[in-house]
């Protein structure tokens, strides 16, 4: 058990994150999409269901808190995740 440990020690190397840019435009304009016109669009939608669901007759505390944990998480969550991931560990 001692010498599988060991070759894999040695073996190992050093793991960079963000050292690669193969899909750095596709991230690029993705986040671009949802902080811009993409995260308004899907903020507009989830009110839209939303208030056509309180539209139907039944009341629903989830059809007001969906959209607006939506359109929180579209405003301040690609922030968050984009910092989170580029961060130095």
């Amino acid at each position: 058990m001692v010498v599988p440990l060991t070759i894999a020690a040695l073996a190992a190397s050093a793991a960079h994150a963000g050292a690669d840019t193969t899909f750095a435009p596709a991230l690029t304009k993705f986040t671009a999409f949802l902080e811009g016109s993409g995260g308004k669009i899907i903020t507009v939608l989830s009110l839209a269901g939303g208030l056509i669901g309180l539209a139907s007759g039944r009341f629903s505390l989830g059809q007001v808190a969906v959209p607006v944990g939506v359109g929180i998480g579209v405003g301040t969550g690609v922030p968050i995740v984009t910092s989170v991931v580029t961060a130095v560990i």
